[in-house]
Protein backbone atom coordinates (compact mmCIF):
# COMPACT_ATOMS: atom_id res chain seq x y z
CA UNK A 1 0.00 0.00 0.00
CA UNK A 2 1.23 3.07 -1.11
CA UNK A 3 2.70 6.08 1.78
CA UNK A 4 0.43 8.89 0.27
CA UNK A 5 -3.07 6.54 -0.11
CA UNK A 6 -2.76 5.40 3.75
CA UNK A 7 -2.28 9.52 4.45
CA UNK A 8 -5.26 9.76 3.16
CA UNK A 9 -7.12 7.11 4.22
CA UNK A 10 -5.94 7.08 7.96
CA UNK A 11 -5.42 11.17 8.08
CA UNK A 12 -7.47 13.08 5.17
CA UNK A 13 -10.92 11.86 5.08
CA UNK A 14 -11.28 11.71 9.06
CA UNK A 15 -10.21 15.41 9.24
CA UNK A 16 -12.31 16.25 6.11
CA UNK A 17 -15.31 14.60 7.77
CA UNK A 18 -15.30 16.78 10.24
CA UNK A 19 -14.24 20.14 8.39
CA UNK A 20 -17.12 19.95 5.83
CA UNK A 21 -19.74 17.96 8.08
CA UNK A 22 -19.71 15.04 5.19
CA UNK A 23 -22.60 12.18 6.69
CA UNK A 24 -20.90 9.43 4.16
CA UNK A 25 -17.10 8.53 3.59
CA UNK A 26 -18.66 8.62 -0.36
CA UNK A 27 -19.03 12.49 -0.01
CA UNK A 28 -14.94 12.92 0.86
CA UNK A 29 -13.36 14.07 -2.59
CA UNK A 30 -10.22 11.97 -3.37
CA UNK A 31 -7.73 12.39 -6.49
CA UNK A 32 -9.21 11.28 -9.44
CA UNK A 33 -6.31 11.44 -11.93
CA UNK A 34 -3.30 13.16 -12.57
CA UNK A 35 -2.42 14.19 -15.88
CA UNK A 36 1.47 15.45 -17.04
CA UNK A 37 1.75 17.26 -20.38
CA UNK A 38 4.90 18.73 -21.71
CA UNK A 39 4.61 20.63 -24.89
CA UNK A 40 7.60 20.68 -27.28
CA UNK A 41 7.15 23.45 -29.79
CA UNK A 42 10.22 22.92 -31.18
CA UNK A 43 9.75 19.46 -32.90
CA UNK A 44 8.82 21.42 -35.46
CA UNK A 45 11.92 22.03 -36.81
CA UNK A 46 13.74 18.92 -35.32
CA UNK A 47 11.98 15.75 -34.26
CA UNK A 48 14.41 14.46 -32.05
CA UNK A 49 13.40 17.07 -29.46
CA UNK A 50 10.16 15.55 -29.24
CA UNK A 51 11.61 12.24 -28.42
CA UNK A 52 13.57 13.05 -25.64
CA UNK A 53 10.66 14.41 -24.42
CA UNK A 54 8.81 11.18 -24.36
CA UNK A 55 12.03 9.76 -22.70
CA UNK A 56 12.34 11.91 -19.72
CA UNK A 57 8.79 12.09 -19.00
CA UNK A 58 8.62 8.12 -19.26
CA UNK A 59 11.67 8.04 -16.76
CA UNK A 60 9.71 11.17 -14.14
CA UNK A 61 5.81 9.25 -14.72
CA UNK A 62 6.92 5.38 -14.79
CA UNK A 63 4.74 5.28 -17.23
CA UNK A 64 4.66 5.58 -21.54
CA UNK A 65 3.36 8.57 -22.98
CA UNK A 66 1.31 9.48 -25.18
CA UNK A 67 2.42 11.72 -28.38
CA UNK A 68 0.31 14.66 -29.17
CA UNK A 69 -0.46 16.15 -32.14
CA UNK A 70 -1.80 19.54 -33.33
CA UNK A 71 -5.38 20.23 -34.03
CA UNK A 72 -5.23 23.09 -36.36
CA UNK A 73 -2.70 24.08 -38.93
CA UNK A 74 -0.85 27.59 -37.86
CA UNK A 75 1.00 29.44 -41.06
CA UNK A 76 3.01 31.49 -38.93
CA UNK A 77 4.56 28.60 -36.85
CA UNK A 78 4.85 26.50 -39.79
CA UNK A 79 2.76 23.75 -38.21
CA UNK A 80 0.60 21.86 -39.76
CA UNK A 81 -2.79 19.71 -38.35
CA UNK A 82 -1.31 16.09 -37.05
CA UNK A 83 2.14 17.20 -36.78
CA UNK A 84 3.51 15.58 -33.47
CA UNK A 85 3.90 18.67 -30.84
CA UNK A 86 4.11 17.26 -27.23
CA UNK A 87 3.72 14.48 -25.10
CA UNK A 88 1.01 13.45 -22.15
CA UNK A 89 1.21 10.79 -19.55
CA UNK A 90 -2.77 10.22 -17.74
CA UNK A 91 -1.27 8.67 -14.08
CA UNK A 92 -4.59 7.02 -11.89
CA UNK A 93 -4.28 4.87 -8.28
CA UNK A 94 -0.95 3.55 -7.24
CA UNK A 95 1.31 5.36 -10.02
CA UNK A 96 -0.47 8.34 -9.49
CA UNK A 97 -0.08 8.17 -5.74
CA UNK A 98 3.75 7.50 -5.84
CA UNK A 99 4.30 10.55 -8.50
CA UNK A 100 2.19 12.75 -6.31
CA UNK A 101 4.66 11.48 -3.01
CA UNK A 102 7.55 11.98 -5.05
CA UNK A 103 6.25 15.50 -6.49
CA UNK A 104 5.17 17.11 -2.72
CA UNK A 105 8.19 15.42 -0.71
CA UNK A 106 11.24 15.68 -3.14
CA UNK A 107 10.92 17.46 -6.37
CA UNK A 108 9.12 20.74 -5.37
CA UNK A 109 11.58 21.16 -2.23
CA UNK A 110 14.34 20.87 -5.05
CA UNK A 111 13.18 23.99 -6.79
CA UNK A 112 14.94 27.31 -6.41
CA UNK A 113 13.90 30.26 -4.03
CA UNK A 114 10.61 27.55 -3.28
CA UNK A 115 8.30 28.90 -0.97
CA UNK A 116 4.68 27.30 -2.00
CA UNK A 117 2.84 27.02 -5.14
CA UNK A 118 0.01 29.56 -5.43
CA UNK A 119 -2.94 28.29 -3.98
CA UNK A 120 -4.70 30.51 -6.73
CA UNK A 121 -4.38 27.72 -9.68
CA UNK A 122 -7.96 26.10 -9.30
CA UNK A 123 -10.00 25.68 -11.79
CA UNK A 124 -13.57 26.47 -9.98
CA UNK A 125 -14.38 22.73 -9.97
CA UNK A 126 -11.45 21.26 -7.57
CA UNK A 127 -9.32 20.62 -9.95
CA UNK A 128 -5.61 22.28 -9.88
CA UNK A 129 -2.89 23.04 -12.37
CA UNK A 130 0.74 23.28 -11.67
CA UNK A 131 3.08 24.29 -14.06
CA UNK A 132 6.93 23.58 -13.99
CA UNK A 133 9.50 25.41 -15.57
CA UNK A 134 12.39 22.65 -15.03
CA UNK A 135 12.28 19.12 -16.11
CA UNK A 136 15.76 18.89 -13.71
CA UNK A 137 14.02 19.21 -10.57
CA UNK A 138 12.64 14.80 -10.63
CA UNK A 139 15.44 12.90 -9.51
CA UNK A 140 14.95 10.39 -12.34
CA UNK A 141 16.75 13.12 -14.71
CA UNK A 142 20.25 13.23 -14.86
CA UNK A 143 21.73 16.61 -15.23
CA UNK A 144 24.69 16.05 -17.07
CA UNK A 145 22.51 13.88 -19.85
CA UNK A 146 19.83 17.47 -20.13
CA UNK A 147 20.40 18.93 -23.81
CA UNK A 148 17.23 21.63 -22.99
CA UNK A 149 15.38 22.76 -19.88
CA UNK A 150 12.13 21.59 -20.10
CA UNK A 151 8.55 22.76 -18.89
CA UNK A 152 5.97 20.54 -17.77
CA UNK A 153 2.20 21.32 -16.84
CA UNK A 154 0.40 18.77 -14.05
CA UNK A 155 -2.94 18.80 -13.83
CA UNK A 156 -4.22 17.03 -10.68
CA UNK A 157 -7.77 15.96 -11.19
CA UNK A 158 -10.02 15.60 -8.14
CA UNK A 159 -13.76 14.71 -7.46
CA UNK A 160 -14.18 17.75 -5.36
CA UNK A 161 -17.02 20.24 -6.27
CA UNK A 162 -15.55 23.34 -5.36
CA UNK A 163 -12.32 25.02 -4.83
CA UNK A 164 -12.39 24.55 -0.84
CA UNK A 165 -12.76 21.56 -0.76
CA UNK A 166 -10.13 20.56 -3.31
CA UNK A 167 -7.63 22.62 -1.64
CA UNK A 168 -8.54 21.17 1.47
CA UNK A 169 -7.71 17.86 0.39
CA UNK A 170 -4.51 18.61 -1.28
CA UNK A 171 -3.33 20.28 1.62
CA UNK A 172 -4.02 16.95 3.65
CA UNK A 173 -2.25 15.30 1.35
CA UNK A 174 1.03 17.28 1.76
CA UNK A 175 0.63 19.92 -1.08
CA UNK A 176 3.10 22.61 0.15
CA UNK A 177 1.07 25.76 -0.79
CA UNK A 178 2.16 29.41 0.01
CA UNK A 179 2.27 30.59 3.83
Amino acid sequence: MNRLYEKYTNEVVPQMMKDFNYTSIMEVPKIEKVVVNIGVGDAIANSKYLDEAVEELAAITGQAPVVTKAKKSIANFKLREGMPIGCKVTLRSEKMYEFLDKLFNISLPRVRDFRGVSDTSFDGRGNYTLGIKEQVIFPEIDFDKVNRTRGMDIVIVTTANTNEESKALLKGMGMPFKK
